[in-house]
């Protein structure tokens, strides 16, 4: 990692790409574009982990988020079970969304169905 990191250094005075990379991530196209990431394997993965970064961070804030939204509105009328699948509907809202109701009635109907010929 130190030779790396020493080659780099060079590397990076010297090239006007890596240079005029603004951000983490055009910092991270460049490295691939200039054939970069074959050189140095290890810089970058560190430039794609730090890419990663953010995504979890705001994924779980969200949810946390919307976990206190409808723990107050619902809190005293509902027992722990409704509140899980109230929290996980209300977090995949875009998937649930794409349900319609008649749907959803339907299938609950062909289950009922599927229940009473066993």
């Amino acid at each position: 990692m130190k030779i790396q990191s020493k080659h780099f250094q060079l590397d990076a005075h010297q090239s006007k790409e890596l240079q005029k990379a603004s951000t983490v991530a055009k910092l991270c196209q460049v490295f691939v574009e200039i054939t970069k990431s074959s050189i140095y394997p290890l810089f970058d993965r560190i430039i794609r982990l730090v890419l990663t970064l953010p995504v979890p961070t705001a994924t779980t804030e969200r949810s946390f988020s919307t976990m206190k939204i409808v723990k107050t509105r619902l809190r005293n009328k509902m027992e722990d079970d409704f509140l899980s699948t109230y929290l996980v509907e209300y977090i995949e809202k875009e998937i649930a969304q794409e349900f319609s109701t008649y749907f959803i009635i339907d299938e609950f109907n062909l289950m009922k169905k599927t229940e009473g010929a066993t």
